[in-house]
């Protein structure tokens, strides 16, 4: 790690996002700037994740302000999909969250995708664990909606909200086989649609059925309705010894080691490859694939 390198702390921006910068780019020191955070485990991390058109972004919006008004300070990791050109992020969140934008309380960090299937690239764990060390009193991370295979979420967040809408209500059962397992709160957005009770009502019988106790919140982010029973679920006392927990926090050193792993396997210069090697006649993806693992 370079020395001038400050350690990251929230009441200094800069040295935050020059942090972020090296873990995410992997730049020289990276490896030790990770190695010798203090990550503070209490620190909650929360994560934002549903389906595209759930209101997510509103969502965060108006639970940052909630959480704000206690003097409190805020980092917010906003996952937007990988531009399939540049491989960057799309940085939607210069634009969602603008009117945070100069709040000295909230850190505001865009997070590309990367291509991960669950909207969440390893870097996000790396990330989200400087932000505990900067000693933020609450970390959010929103992700990319891609909807049945977002779990990954559940594995870096203390606590997952799942938000959908009352126009889900149709397709619940979809619902069950992929959200359902990772929700700590399920959040129906823009509840003064139609349907919206009817929906809470199937969602709460669906999870009787299957022996949970998950709550069931109606929101209207738009009119910051609902935003205070989010933000007491998040300051309840985590709990440490959930056995899915452990089981994900598993999957985490799994994808942290798998990085390191891929770390020499540059994408761009692949594409090149894949490319130029396509051309040949009898070209075989399989056995391209073998000879650069």
């Amino acid at each position: 790690m370079q020395r001038s390198l400050q350690a990251p702390h929230y009441n200094n921006f800069r040295s935050v996002a020059r942090a972020l910068t090296i873990v995410e780019n992997n730049l020289n020191g990276a490896d030790e700037l990770l190695r010798t955070l203090h990550i503070n485990q209490n620190i909650p991390v929360i994560g934002i994740t549903g389906p595209p058109g759930a209101g997510k972004s509103t969502l965060v919006n108006a639970l940052i302000t909630e959480l704000a008004n206690d003097d409190k300070h805020i980092a917010i990791l906003a996952v937007d999909p990988t531009s399939p050109f540049n491989f960057g992020t799309l940085l939607g969140d210069r634009i969602r969250m603008s009117s945070h934008f100069n709040n000295d309380k909230v850190f505001i960090r865009s997070l590309a995708t990367r291509g991960s299937l669950g909207g969440l690239s390893t870097k996000a764990i790396e990330m989200a664990d400087v932000l505990r060390a900067a000693q933020f009193d609450y970390i959010i991370v929103e992700t990319v909606g891609v909807g049945q295979s977002e779990v990954e979420i559940a594995g870096l967040a203390d606590f997952t909200f799942v938000v959908l809408v009352p126009e889900a209500g149709d397709e619940i059962q979809n619902i069950k086989s992929g959200l359902m397992e990772i929700a700590d709160a399920f959040i129906i957005n823009k509840a003064d649609r139609d349907g919206a009770d009817e929906f809470a009502g199937k969602l709460k019988k669906l999870l009787f059925d299957q022996h949970r106790e998950i709550p069931v919140i109606k929101t209207i982010a738009s009119k910051d309705k609902g935003i205070k029973d989010m933000a007491y679920l998040i300051n309840q006392p985590v709990v440490k010894d959930n056995p899915r927990k452990a089981w994900l926090a598993t999957e985490k050193v799994y994808q942290l080691i798998k990085d390191k792993r891929m770390a020499d396997i540059d994408k761009n210069k692949l594409r090149l490859q894949l490319a130029e090697a396509s051309k040949q006649p009898g070209f075989n993806i399989y056995q391209f694939a073998a000879g650069i693992a």
